[in-house]
């Protein structure tokens, strides 16, 4: 699939640059508005200027073409100055969210390693403590002494050679498919994903842009160049929707409404979101004056994109959009407008065709391109096809990989699966990494296997079953491991308070007599509401894992409709495996300790023998041997039985089995430790050594294992 028509070259040198587009309009139009935040504007001239002045401090202090230079604000319009003075002077800028998660911070820090931070003394303690080597603060006295001074400068603050295919910007992307990666865009790649958006969204100076993304997302960096280098208004909104969570969705349409909004871009879960918000009130124009509204960053079903562009009527064009931050973020796009319902009730995610210039292909695993219909791999290229990862040639070489079917003859590996359907739009099948887990498994690159695909294609089947069945507000499906070693598909499903025949059994079974054999989910947990990432996307890691045990149906509960209880899938947890090891330390724990206290003197005759030891310490002593019987019986019954309570905290595999081994160690070991010392003679210097490497050694081993178990921490990942 190849996009209508191939993007202008944007010319060579400084011409090709984002500076140079945005300083077209400075020059063209000094006095339109460019920025607009909490009542205050900002026109072009005026912004352009104030960029000049910071370059030229940003210049005396090091920064030059090649170099990268962080830039973390919060919201406003000194982080717009910032970024154009930073790619002014040649180099590229990388956007960091100055609130972000210490964790995260660390890591881009660490990741992209960039030459100085742009910021303000606000942060500047919080950026120092998480690996800011050279800081600049805009707001202190130096800096903005000379930023605001309109005085002569002896410093250029223009390189007289700015390269179109030097990096512009590095993003961090969104961890879904792996740990957070820095992916660095040329001013080549963006200025062609400005041709597309430019060319479907029909964007001129007199459009409006509302900007809600944090500085850290992708779609930060889309909105900035959408409007400053159009000659629009570029509308910052006072709170992010995403992260903010004392944001409210029902101060969007009058935001929309005081500030003549034209074009927004909403990710899906604020788009579900401002559905339910219209839904009660339907009729009229809600959003009146938006031209263009796109919707991204995750699964949107057809029904729910025909069920907003109902809401805000046809004026207002609502656009499914896809794509990578590593591609320039958008590389598809598809409207329903002359849609009126869903072909055949199908359940479909459509993301429609490649915006102009952009090629889109589905591959096997072979990488070779796969007939209409068939589901395999999502590969992007075109001219918005970044350079890759910095400073990761191997991650680059990964996902950025050779073929011989594309005119530049490489391809980006997407890690998601679709299909081509009739007519030549591309559906949506599902993320792998967001179904099965990481997918970055070969050593040469990253190929999503045929296993792998097929287990995300019966997922997104079995999440559009359980979507649909009445009462569900929410769904998705995941492959789990339930234990180690077995996974399992798992549903999750956020249901309507009330609604009958919603709990995790009735669920289970509906979709397992829905769908053929072998596809159904091995339970469905309800949930309140699915975890999220801080991108607002499905946070797979966060899912908890289904019930064990047994899966027959519960019994009714007062005449209800809906089953209560904790059968296969029902919203019990942990509860059932904690019953079950209860039952286990009752038939198994009990007699094992009721045996090694018959065995203890035939083991070890004259072991417990307190003859000799005089009141009341004798009595303390046979306690103590009450307590060794009890724990080496609750011991031998946490190693039949507590494998699977372990398995729920969701550590590795094999930290997993470790820490079940240990506690089983921790809990048994004492009763033959204490009799075998309490028989071995002193001066046996061969006992004692065997006794204290077999037992007390391992004791701390185990508690060591036990201590890493409860500590351990995900990779960081899910930070965006």
């Amino acid at each position: 699939m190849t996009g209508t028509d191939t993007p202008p070259e944007p010319g060579t040198g400084r011409a090709g640059t984002l500076p140079e587009r945005f300083e077209e309009h400075a020059r063209a139009a000094p006095e339109a508005v460019a920025l607009r935040w909490a009542g205050t504007e900002l026109r072009y001239g005026e912004l352009d200027a104030r960029a000049d002045r910071l370059a030229r401090h940003l210049v005396g202090r090091g920064l030059r073409p090649g170099r990268l230079a962080a830039v973390a604000f919060g919201r406003g319009v000194e982080v717009y100055v910032a970024l154009l003075a930073v790619l002014k002077t040649g180099a590229a800028y990388l956007p960091l969210e100055p609130g972000a998660p210490d964790p995260l911070l660390r890591h881009v820090l660490a990741e992209a390693a960039p030459d100085l931070v742009v910021t303000e003394e606000a942060h500047r303690i919080r950026l120092t403590d998480a690996g800011a080597r050279e800081l600049v603060c805009v707001d202190a006295a130096g800096a903005a002494g000379e930023a605001h001074s309109a005085g002569p400068h002896p410093v250029d603050p223009h390189p007289a050679e700015l390269d179109p295919d030097g990096l512009a910007v590095v993003l961090t992307t969104s961890g879904t498919t792996g740990p957070p990666r820095c992916a660095g865009l040329s001013h080549r790649n963006l200025l062609a994903a400005h041709h597309g958006w430019r060319t479907v969204y029909g964007i001129t100076p007199v459009d409006r842009i509302l900007s809600t993304a944090s500085l850290e997302f992708d779609v930060f960096t889309a909105d900035w160049v959408r409007a400053l280098c159009s000659g629009a208004t570029l509308v910052v909104a006072p709170r992010n929707l995403t992260l903010d969570r004392a944001a409210d969705i029902a101060d969007l349409p009058p935001l929309i409404a005081a500030e003549r909004i034209t074009l927004l871009e909403l990710n899906t879960r604020t788009a579900r979101r401002l559905t339910a918000l219209l839904a009660p009130t339907a009729g009229g124009r809600p959003l009146a004056g938006v031209r263009v509204l796109t919707v991204g960053a995750e699964k949107w079903w057809l029904d729910e994109h025909l069920a907003l562009q109902r809401l805000v009527g046809r004026p207002t064009r609502v656009i499914n959009v896809y794509g990578l931050a590593e591609a320039s973020v958008d590389s598809t796009w598809f409207e329903v407008r002359g849609l009126d319902e869903v072909p055949g009730g199908a359940a479909l995610s459509v993301v429609g065709l490649p915006f102009p210039g952009a090629r889109v292909y589905v591959l096997d695993p072979d990488g070779t391109p796969l007939p209409d219909g068939a589901v395999g791999e999502i590969a992007l290229a075109g001219p918005g096809l970044g350079p890759g990862y910095p400073g990761r040639p191997e991650e680059t070489a990964r996902r950025f990989v050779r073929s011989g079917h594309d005119p530049d003859g490489r391809v980006l590996l997407t890690g998601d699966l679709g299909r081509i359907a009739e007519g030549g739009t591309l559906e949506f099948v599902g993320r792998a990494a967001g179904v099965v887990g990481p997918t970055d498994a070969g050593p040469t690159d990253a190929r999503v296997s045929a296993a792998a695909a097929g287990t995300v294609s019966r997922a997104a089947r079995a999440e559009a079953r359980l979507r649909a069945r009445p009462g569900i507000r929410e769904a998705a499906v995941a492959e789990m491991e339930v234990a180690p070693g077995r996974r399992e598909l798992v549903g999750y499903a956020v249901t309507v308070p009330g609604a009958p025949d919603t709990d995790g059994w009735s669920l289970t079974a509906a979709l397992t007599a829905a769908l053929p054999a072998g596809e159904a989910p091995a339970a469905v947990v309800p949930v309140p509401g699915l975890p999220r990432t801080r991108a607002g996307k499905l946070d797979r890691d966060a899912l908890p894992l289904p019930a064990t045990g047994d899966r027959t149906p519960p019994r009714r509960s007062g005449g209800g409709k809906g089953y209560r209880g904790k059968g296969g899938g029902g919203s019990g947890g942990g509860a059932e495996s904690e019953s079950f090891l209860g039952c286990g330390t009752v038939t198994v724990g009990v007699p094992s300790a009721a045996v090694a206290a018959l065995l203890t003197d035939r083991l070890w005759p004259g072991s417990t023998d307190v003859s000799a030891v005089p009141a009341p310490y004798d009595t303390l002593f046979r306690v103590l041997y009450l307590f060794e019987w009890a724990a080496f019986g609750l011991g031998v019954a946490w190693l039949l039985f507590g494998a699977a309570v372990t398995a729920r905290q969701r550590r590795p595999a094999g930290l997993s089995v470790a820490a079940h081994l240990a506690v089983f160690w921790l809990l048994a070991s004492w009763w033959p430790q204490d009799n075998l010392y309490r028989t071995a003679h002193r001066a046996d210097w061969y006992a004692q050594t065997w006794l204290v490497f077999v037992f007390n050694i391992a004791l701390m081993v185990s508690a060591a294992i036990v201590v890493r178990f409860l500590t351990w921490q995900p990779r960081v990942r899910k930070r965006l």
